[in-house]
């Protein structure tokens, strides 16, 4: 099999929000728009994808129901990210994890997007000497 491409599917009843959300804060544009689909796109090369789907369109695959929160979150890998936790939280983003550097080698924070979707945003970073050591192969 050849991909084309892989991206998330959402199911919410909250586009316009996850639309506005993404679009208006980690800069993703509008590729496709209905009232049951949004498909988002990065200006970045190659792009990164993202999609939303409302709970109620007739071509939901089976088992695709409403997301809740649970079992899934995305990563968003950034060069800064302090810059990018002070960015949102001057702007009045409710940032559910605080920048913190873990021990394992990444700068992260975190929130939710109006889906209850779980974003890390995090950047690599030194992790603390010998950290890794228990559980390398």
């Amino acid at each position: 099999m050849k991909l084309q491409e892989i991206y998330p599917i959402i199911v919410t009843d909250k586009l316009p929000e996850c639309r506005d959300f993404y679009c208006s804060w980690f800069g993703f544009q509008i590729l496709f728009e209905a009232s049951w689909f949004v498909y988002l796109a990065s200006a970045d090369q190659p792009p990164k994808s993202i999609a939303f789907m409302s709970s109620d369109h007739p071509s939901q695959p089976p088992g695709a129901d409403l997301f809740t929160g649970k079992g899934l979150f995305l990563t968003f890998q950034v060069e800064d990210a302090a810059a990018e936790f002070a960015r949102l939280q001057q702007a009045g983003l409710a940032l559910a994890y605080p920048l913190h550097d873990e021990p394992w080698g990444q700068r992260r924070f975190g929130l939710l997007d109006p889906a209850g979707l779980w974003i890390d945003v995090v950047q690599q970073i030194d992790p603390v000497p010998d950290y890794w050591q228990p559980y390398l192969i």
